[in-house]
């Protein structure tokens, strides 16, 4: 069932030798782009690396190089606004993608369409990872993707065959996040408290990287302080100036 299938999901970020057919990530991207689109603007395009060297660089600039080299399929998501901007001249006209809720847009379209993605490679056996840190050297890895204005790397995604099993993390508590009517945080606090327990229990028996930790506290420390903070800039720099 594809409730199963959602519900096993793991990152996987070891995998075995055995490469993805550009026939399979084509096959992989077309179910992806069958993912909601605010208003069908499609405002995603995805960048399938199969040169070795631009690969190596990527791992490089993303501080993930075991990810990224060692992977069947290396995926570089993008929201992107260039398209429209062609489409939108063939009236000869243009667009303003410079504010905040284009952003938005393009930001949950590639989201949506990268977890079909990710969804379509899992329903065939293969093991995906997001890679965040594709937002560690925005500004190099668009100039080594050649991404012109109007598009950015949002994330990564690496698929293959897992080399291993991971356990399945614990999410937070249904009744943690499904609001009936409206909002209600009153049991939060209880709530936090038993899931920091699980979490503890997880981590302290999981095959691997073992550790006692709880989820509020590792939360606090994540995000005490701002992460990527150039990223506003970067933005800027790609058309986004949010006037």
């Amino acid at each position: 069932m594809v409730i199963d299938l959602l519900k096993s999901h793991t990152s996987v970020r070891s995998y075995t030798d055995e490469h993805l057919s550009t026939e399979t990530v084509r096959e992989l991207v077309t179910a992806g782009q069958h993912a909601a689109s605010s208003h069908f603007v499609q405002a995603y395009s995805v960048i399938h690396v199969t040169d070795a060297s631009v690969r190596e660089k990527l791992g490089e600039y993303s501080k993930n190089p075991h990810q990224f080299n060692g992977a069947g399929a290396a995926l570089v998501f993008c929201a992107d606004f260039h398209r429209l901007q062609t489409a939108a001249a063939l009236h000869d006209r243009s667009i303003d993608y410079s504010h905040a809720e284009a952003l938005l847009v393009g930001t949950i379209d590639v989201a949506l369409f990268a977890q079909n993605v990710a969804i379509a490679a899992e329903s065939k056996g293969y093991g995906i990872c997001y890679i965040g840190g594709v937002r560690n050297s925005p500004a190099e890895i668009s100039e080594l993707l050649k991404l012109p204005e109007g598009v950015v790397p949002m994330f990564g995604m690496t698929i293959g065959v897992p080399a291993k099993s991971n356990e399945v993390k614990p999410r937070l508590p249904v009744d943690a996040v499904l609001h009936e009517n409206m909002y209600d945080a009153s049991n939060y606090e209880e709530i936090l408290r038993d899931y920091d327990a699980t979490m503890e229990t997880y981590y302290e028996t999981r095959s691997s990287n073992r550790k006692h930790a709880g989820w509020t506290e590792q939360m606090a420390d994540f995000l005490q302080s701002p992460q990527r903070p150039y990223m506003k800039e970067f933005l800027r720099d790609r058309g986004f100036n949010f006037d």
